[in-house]
């Protein structure tokens, strides 16, 4: 199995002690380093370049969002998971647009969190499921107030196929060759998806994805 290797970030020193407790009984997990506020997860980041980022929003000297923006533009293969109090979209699209792949709630069960983090190292996306109920929930009232149409429905069955794999974190090429498609017709249908759905981008194409459950 290979080995995990986890920098927490947060500037509560229980939190990271207990984060550090559940996750070291994990088997193929370490915890390599800890930080205490977003100026140090970034040094942390760089000195020890970690599989794996969790990290809390609010902390001193640098947001949470602001330290993963800056450590993944540099090192784009560290999977970063928020794990916040904050459960509104704002805050889920804003920590997507930044890098991260994975957002979770400080209350969520310890099994979400240790599933987040073999999923996101598998490139995979994760959400707490209270953060994907909540999404839903809005997506729904927001399509009652408005009194339109699902624009899910104006998808292909391929591009249900397509949007499904990109939300999990599949880029071009993979969806591509899982498919037996061209990357020049994945790049098309991801392009259809976006305008059919008027989404900008990866992050709020993620978003989407969970607020519709087609991934969780």
């Amino acid at each position: 199995m290979q080995e995990i290797r986890i920098l927490l970030a947060d500037d509560h020193s229980v939190m990271r002690s207990g984060l550090r407790v559940l996750l070291e009984r994990q088997p193929g997990f370490r915890v390599i380093a800890e930080a205490a506020d977003g100026r140090e997860t970034v040094d942390m980041a760089e000195a020890h370049l970690p599989d794996v980022l969790v990290v809390d929003i609010a902390m001193p000297r640098l947001n949470g969002i602001d330290a993963v923006r800056e450590i993944t533009g540099k090192h784009p293969k560290i999977a970063v998971i928020i794990l916040s109090m904050h459960s509104d979209e704002g805050y889920v699209l804003r920590a997507l647009k930044a890098g991260a792949r994975g957002y979770l709630l400080k209350d969520s069960p310890e099994a979400d969190l240790i599933g987040a983090i073999r999923a996101v190292h598998d490139g995979k996306a994760f959400f707490s499921p209270a953060i994907s109920k909540m999404l839903a929930e809005d997506y729904l009232r927001h399509l009652r107030q408005r009194g339109g149409e699902d624009t899910y429905e104006l998808l292909t069955a391929r591009e249900r196929e397509v949007l499904h794999m990109l939300a999990e974190g599949r880029s071009n090429k993979e969806v591509a060759s899982i498919l037996n498609l061209s990357l020049y017709t994945v790049e098309t249908h991801r392009s259809n998806i976006l305008q059919k759905l008027n989404l900008k981008g990866t992050p709020e194409l993620i978003l989407y994805a969970v607020r519709k459950g087609v991934i969780s």
